[in-house]
């Protein structure tokens, strides 16, 4: 049929996504993009416009993905386990971080890394995600009753622990090291929760 897409357009954001992730925007090239896509320069145009919308609909999917993974966790903590949800959260991230399938690191980390040399548009989302995150943190922990002040200051502190785990797992950190870290960051939590009021 004319016109029809000879492609699954699902498929091929997802190994632009894993290409972008793996290598970073700067690195990736639209060659890079064409063979991990297995579609030609004129049929990614087409159907994703130039490399920066791509990269914004790669981020985007990514962090729909993960951003419900994280979700997921959070609500385990509905009824006030706090303490259970954030551990489920950091799961999530040391999960990904093990799963052979997908590269290592976190695709938004990465980005936000990179902002300085990015578009003010790709810097935008990649701020609008770690904002997403810190807010889901902030949401659970002032069911805990922290203040809300408190609430904030740990959902800061949590969001650049699992922003951090991706960074260090790709600068070589073993999974027993990663867990420490999640490990230190719940007890001074634990700590923070059993001493309010």
């Amino acid at each position: 049929m004319a016109g029809k897409k000879q492609f699954d357009v699902e498929v091929a954001l997802d190994a632009a996504m894993v290409q972008f992730w793996r290598d970073g925007y700067a690195d990736t090239s639209l060659d890079d993009l064409s063979n991990a896509t297995r579609l030609n320069r004129s049929s990614l145009y087409s159907s994703f416009g130039d490399k920066e919308s791509l990269y914004l609909r790669c981020l985007d999917r990514y962090a729909v993905r993960y951003g419900e993974r994280y979700q997921q966790a959070l609500d385990s903590g509905a009824s006030g386990e706090a303490l259970r949800a954030i551990r489920a959260f950091f799961d999530v991230t040391l999960h990904r971080i093990a799963d052979p399938a997908v590269p290592d690191g976190c695709l938004v980390a990465q980005t936000a890394m990179a902002i300085p040399v990015l578009s003010p548009a790709i810097a935008a989302r990649a701020i609008e995600a770690v904002g997403l995150q810190r807010a889901r943190l902030q949401t659970v922990l002032c069911r805990a009753e922290l203040t809300e002040g408190d609430a904030e200051d740990h959902a800061t502190h949590i969001t650049a622990v699992n922003q951090s785990l991706a960074v260090m797992s790709r600068a070589g950190a073993s999974g027993k090291q990663l867990g420490a870290i999640v490990d230190i960051s719940m007890d001074a939590l634990a700590q923070a929760l059993h001493g309010r009021g």
